[in-house]
Formats: structure tokens, C-alpha cells, sequence
């Protein structure tokens, strides 16, 4: 044999006897890693319906993301469930005492439920969360723990009938803001009597108050008033700021002259009609919703022309907006996390960026910060979504129910001279306390 032959021999041969070795000590399955396993099974969803402007279909926005997910998870079934806003919570409620738990389910900032569902602060990591906008994250976070995901919000604005304010010659504001001395001057203006009779049947303004509805609260949180202090996490609606912004709603009224006599009293559908049907108010606030409705009529050559404007800046020189307008899921509580880790990532699915940009079918908006492309093609909407930044979120507070029933009720009292906004104020305050002491 030649020496470099006896050389390759005997490496050839050490290499056997290492192998051998190394082979009786560990297990050869250890040097490939093994995929992590993934669930695989059904997952319930229930949802309340999210109408498609353009379509009208109630539940298609949640059916093709379900159907995106599916495709990109192999083996994950997702069973969805509509809900209706009437019996829906109820049905929520007997699948919790009956145990026939839905998987995952649509949570409020009111849902009273918050012990049945998972928390998910491990599930999440810091840079996830700092991509939401911050407000959409109070309505999810209770003690701590952070109990669903957003995927949507809405807000209020102010509607204006461009059609009166061009027949009195009234300028809308520009760029949509104006001050709230701007706003009852030209509010003034759009209140007359058009046929003659002494008496005034076109108005400058009207709304209505009523639990849930804050399409009133723009105005009362414009010097800087504030619902709860959420670090505190106890009622803060009182002093100064907050008598004074109840005393602009009650004003409207009594001072300037601008709503209708029964303003206060009125109610969700009066006051629309009075809008829409009669054409005899020329500024109303609502929901961003109004938009595509508007529209519809507009085209249909059955509405008027309309623009937007916010609401009116008070001391605080923000143009101010309170809304319950963000739509989160929650996950009930499991057994298998594995199971929770896929209900997690579909909600993180629901909030990502493809996803949340389809949201323009449904005439909402996105609860992520840095989708700037939304609404390319309606400056309307383009400009309620610049908006958001300084839309307050209701309360997440177990007895913000029972506290909303409570200050809209005081509030009425004031717009209706029963009491005074200082009254109605304070009043507020001492049920409240003696609600949650």
C-alpha cells in the first residue's frame, strides 16, 4: 500500500469509529430541527354585522377574511356564527351559562364578561402593540391585562347642508374648523322662518341625548373636560371644564336660539328626519357612517349637497370627539393553548395591514398607525379619518353603563331647564360616586 493510500485508510477508518460513537450517544432525529406543531381544528367565530357600503351584504368583510386565514393556515377550520345587535348579547350570555362558548367573540367597551376571556399581554409583544393607535387600545386593556385586539373604529363629525348655507349665504369654515363663537354665529344665521309666519322652522342645529349616543360629547369635552382619569382609573367629569362644556350644548338652546324649541326631548329619528327628509337643519352631528348614506341620497337625487366640518374648538383649541366606535374580538378562555395561539394570530390577521385596508368597504377606519392610503378618492372620509388623533374613547370601566345612563340623564335635565349645567354636573358626580363606592 503507498503511504498516501494508508493515510485516506486511516482517516476513513477514525471517521467510522467517531461516527459510531457519536451516533450511540445522541439521537440522530435531534440534528434536523422539527417544526413547531400548529393547531389544526375549528375555531368558532361569532360577529355582529359590519354592512358593506357598497354591497349592502352585513357579515361579507368577516366571511373573506375567514376565508384568507383558512387559505394561509391549512388545517384551521373557522365555523362563523352571525349575531344581531338586538339578541346577540343575550345569546352571548346563555352560551356562557350553558358552556357552548364561542371561540372568539365580539367584545365592547361595556362587555360584562371580562372573567370568561383569555389575556393575551404574552401573546403580544411591545412592538406589536405600538403599531395600534393608542386610544383603540382602552377599550381592550382592564387591571393590566390586555382581553382582545381592535379591528375597526369609527367617530363623530358634523354634517352641514350645503344647500342652506349657499341659500343664506353663509360660508361653511375652512378647512372644517371653526371656534365655537364661529359656529353659533353661523348657526344663527341658518336659523329662520321661511314662510313668513313669525315663527323660525329651518335651524341652525339640533341633536339628541341619549345612552350610547355621543354625538353631543365634541362639544361638551371641548375646554378640556374628562370622562375618567384612566391611570386612576375613577370619574373625573366635573369643574369648570365640565360645567362649561354642558352649558355650550344647553346655550344652543337658550341663549343663541339655534335648535328647535323641543330640542333635548327629540329623539335618534326625529331629529334625522328633521336632517335628511326635511332639509330643515343645517348642521347635525353623527356617526362617520353618514357619509356613504349621504352620498347614496345625493346620487339617487333625492339629498342636497353636504360637506363635513369637526366640531367646534373650545378652550382646549382641539377639535374634540367622543366615540364607542371601536370593534374588538376577544378569545374565551382555553384549554389548549395551542388553540389560543392560532385565535391570537387570526386576530393579529384581522389588524394587519392587508386586512385593515379593506376596511374602506365597510366605511370605517383603521386602527393602525402609518396606513396613510386609505380613502385616496374621498376627501371626505380622508378628512374624519385626520381626525381620529383627537377622538377620546369611552370609558372602559365595569359600571360605564350604569355612569352613561347617569350623566345623559343629567345632561338632559340641563338642556331641558330643569337644572342648571352646574347642577346636572354635581349631580352627576354624587350618583356616580354613590354608584361605584
Amino acid at each position: 500500500m503507498r503511504k498516501g493510500e494508508g493515510i485516506v485508510a486511516m482517516l476513513l477508518i477514525a471517521f467510522i469509529v467517531f461516527w459510531s460513537f457519536y451516533i450511540h450517544f445522541n439521537d440522530p432525529d435531534s440534528l434536523t430541527e422539527e417544526p413547531e406543531e400548529c393547531y389544526t381544528g375549528i375555531i368558532r367565530v361569532w360577529d355582529y354585522p359590519r354592512l358593506n357600503v357598497d354591497t349592502g351584504s352585513r357579515y361579507s368583510w368577516i366571511q373573506e377574511r375567514i376565508r384568507e386565514f383558512e387559505k394561509k393556515n391549512p388545517g384551521v377550520y373557522i365555523d362563523f356564527t352571525p349575531l344581531d345587535w338586538e339578541s346577540g348579547p343575550k345569546k352571548i350570555e346563555e352560551a356562557i351559562k350553558s358552556n357552548e362558548k364561542p371561540d372568539i367573540v365580539p367584545i365592547s367597551f361595556n362587555f360584562p364578561w371580562i372573567d370568561e376571556l383569555e389575556v393575551l399581554n404574552e401573546f403580544l409583544e411591545k412592538e406589536e402593540l405600538d403599531e395600534f393607535k393608542f386610544e383603540t387600545l382602552k377599550p381592550v386593556i382592564y387591571n393590566e391585562n390586555i382581553i382582545g385586539l381592535p379591528f375597526m373604529m369609527t367617530t363623530y363629525t358634523m354634517y352641514l347642508n350645503l344647500d342652506l348655507f349657499n341659500e343664506r349665504g353663509v360660508s361653511p369654515p375652512l378647512d372644517g374648523n371653526w371656534t365655537y363663537e364661529e359656529f353659533v354665529k353661523k348657526l344663527e344665521e341658518l336659523t329662520f322662518d321661511s314662510d313668513n309666519d313669525g315663527i323660525n322652522d329651518h335651524f341652525g342645529f339640533t341633536s339628541f341625548v341619549e345612552p350610547n349616543y355621543y354625538n353631543l360629547w365634541g362639544i361638551i369635552l371641548s375646554d378640556g373636560a374628562e370622562i375618567m382619569d384612566f391611570k386612576k382609573n375613577k370619574y373625573k367629569f366635573y369643574g369648570d371644564s365640565a360645567i362649561k362644556g354642558v352649558q355650550r350644548v344647553v346655550d344652543l338652546k337658550y341663549k343663541y336660539k339655534v335648535t328647535p324649541d323641543n330640542f333635548g326631548s327629540l329623539g335618534e329619528k326625529e331629529c334625522w328626519d328633521m336632517f335628511i327628509k326635511d332639509k330643515k337643519i343645517a348642521v347635525y352631528p353623527t356617526g362617520s357612517w353618514g357619509v356613504k348614506v349621504l352620498e347614496d341620497l345625493q346620487n339617487k337625487g333625492e339629498g342636497f349637497n353636504f360637506d363635513i366640518a369637526n366640531y367646534p374648538l373650545g378652550d382646549e383649541k382641539l377639535p374634540m370627539a367622543l366615540s364607542n366606535g371601536v370593534a374588538s374580538f376577544g378569545i374565551f378562555k382555553q384549554e389548549d393553548k395551542k388553540k389560543v395561539e392560532t385565535c391570537v394570530k387570526f386576530l393579529k390577521f384581522l389588524s394587519d395591514e392587508s386586512s385593515q385596508k379593506t376596511l374602506e368597504e365597510l366605511g370605517v377606519f383603521t386602527v393602525k398607525k402609518g396606513i396613510n392610503d386609505m380613502y385616496k378618492d374621498n376627501p371626505k372620509m380622508k378628512r374624519i379619518e385626520e381626525t381620529l388623533y383627537y377622538t377620546k374613547i369611552v370609558p372602559k370601566d365595569e359600571n360605564w353603563k350604569s355612569i352613561d345612563v347617569i350623566l345623559q340623564d343629567e345632561i338632559k335635565k340641563a338642556v331641558l331647564n330643569k337644572k342648571t349645567s352646574k347642577e346636572a354636573v354635581e349631580e352627576a358626580k354624587r350618583r356616580v360616586e354613590n354608584l361605584t363606592r
